[in-house]
């Protein structure tokens, strides 16, 4: 039978890992996909470093629509990265009628409802299990694996630079600056890391998730994002004193109304979080990655790996590839579909929860004067606002400053967690805490996760 031809847009780290991986390993996937699988041609800038990697027999231009031109190539491998250039390709390819396999999970977060209804009206595949998390296989789980199931929440550890940069502040007692900096020396943050800790890599991630577990359309612009960057190490320390670990994670959930069993619908938000340190995903150190999915038949599974690299990312595009070469001759109709659900299915009108409605526990830290009355006066405000306490505890003075009035006073830390309440409720009740003369210093919120 003859061997698919693929077309590849970009050879740089992940790209040129997919080369070597399909080469080393040929027998096998030809084996496992029942034709060979070859790269034929590849377009990059860098002509010259693109031919030293691929060798002869193998096309390079500097030209990707050159690439998706050819009538011989039957996959587009899209692997440019980005919005902008990378979005024009692969619509492109798609109207040409060529399937497409992609990492760049921030096209597919933003434009995914567009491409993936391109796709379906041509009767092409859009594959993207690299897309998230790298090499370990959560899209194929959530689209296949636990089709019997309904996904009540996912919760993941989905981007490395962060998950090492909390695991160094936790293990070195080190704050958030001091560790970015040998992050970015060690090569685990890029130059500029913005999107990895300001979240918006993980909220890329978890809009895919959340789409395919609940059958909704790609809704970035609706995700609740926030980083690691006001991070303490004092908070790391605190949260170890009462058994938690801080995470940043990707969470998506099915929110149902208490009284009527009704959805109410999506949450779908990135932050740093509490996880109990006896949970599994709270003992995923380093640039390691893991994901727990909960779903009623099957209870909680996680999936722990690689969340990025050459090689584990080219593992998961050329899993893409196999399973494209798999159905490249079957209906469209009896495809998986892209997003695990057919288009128009009952349940794509769930909206995402305003932030403000979702429920959830807290860590409070305050820095207060340590006077009488001071925690009568918190733990009022709480109670007005109908928020229960959880646990709390009140260290001892261990610094002299200026209050408001330019006195000077004994200050301590007041540390409370809550239990579940909705989050606008908290914001009100934070704002009047923030408000009494006797806090010195803004308050600390962190989100606590239970994960049971």
């Amino acid at each position: 039978m003859k061997s698919i031809q693929v077309g590849l847009l970009g050879i740089g780290t992940v790209g040129s890992g997919t080369y070597s991986v399909l080469k080393r390993n040929q027998a096998e996937i030809r084996r496992r996909a029942g034709r060979g699988i070859d790269i034929t041609m590849v377009a990059d800038l860098d002509v010259a470093r693109a031919r030293s990697l691929v060798g002869e027999g193998v096309t390079v231009v500097n030209d990707a629509r050159a690439v998706i031109a050819n009538p011989d190539i039957d996959i587009v491998i899209e692997l440019i990265g980005g919005y902008g250039i990378a979005r024009q390709l692969v619509m492109e390819a798609i109207a040409a009628g060529k399937h497409v396999v992609t990492a760049n999970k921030a096209l597919l977060a933003v434009h995914g409802t567009e491409i993936f209804a391109a796709a379906h009206a041509k009767g092409v595949m859009v594959a993207f299990e690299a897309a998230v998390a790298g090499g370990i296989p959560i899209i194929k789980a959530l689209r296949e694996g636990l089709t019997a199931n309904s996904i009540q929440w996912i919760a993941g550890i989905i981007n490395g630079t962060t998950n090492f940069i909390l695991s160094e502040m936790r293990n070195k007692g080190l704050d958030f600056d001091v560790v970015l900096k040998e992050a970015q020396r060690l090569g685990y943050a890029e130059a500029d890391p913005t999107f990895d800790i300001e979240g918006v890599d993980a909220a890329h991630k978890i809009t895919l998730m959340s789409a395919i577990a609940f059958g909704v359309p790609v809704q970035f612009d609706k995700a609740h994002i926030e980083g690691i960057t006001a991070l303490s190490a004092q908070d790391i320390r605190y949260a170890e004193q009462l058994g938690y670990r801080i995470k940043l994670l990707g969470i998506t959930k099915r929110s149902i109304d208490g009284k009527t069993g009704a959805p109410r619908g999506i949450e779908l938000r990135v932050h740093p979080s509490l996880v109990p340190s006896k949970r599994l995903i709270a003992n995923v150190e380093g640039a390691m990655n893991a994901v727990v999915v909960q779903g009623d038949a099957v209870g909680t599974t996680l999936y722990y790996g690689k969340g990025a690299g050459s090689e584990p990312t080219a593992s998961a595009v050329i899993a893409d590839l196999v399973d494209v070469t798999r159905l490249h001759t079957a209906d469209p109709a009896h495809r998986v579909p892209h997003l695990a659900f057919h288009p128009g299915a009952p349940g794509d009108d769930l909206p995402v929860l305003p932030m403000a409605d979702v429920v959830t526990s807290y860590y409070l830290r305050l820095r207060v004067a340590d006077q009488a009355g001071v925690l009568s006066k918190v733990t009022g405000i709480l109670a007005d606002a109908d928020i229960s306490i959880d646990a709390m505890l009140q260290r001892e003075a261990d610094e002299i400053a200026a209050d408001a009035n330019g006195s000077q006073v004994e200050q301590t830390d007041i540390i409370i967690l809550t239990h579940d309440t909705r989050e606008g409720t908290m914001n009100d009740a934070v704002a009047r805490m923030q408000a009494l003369p006797s806090v010195l210093q803004p308050i600390t919120r962190i989100r606590k996760e239970e994960l049971a």
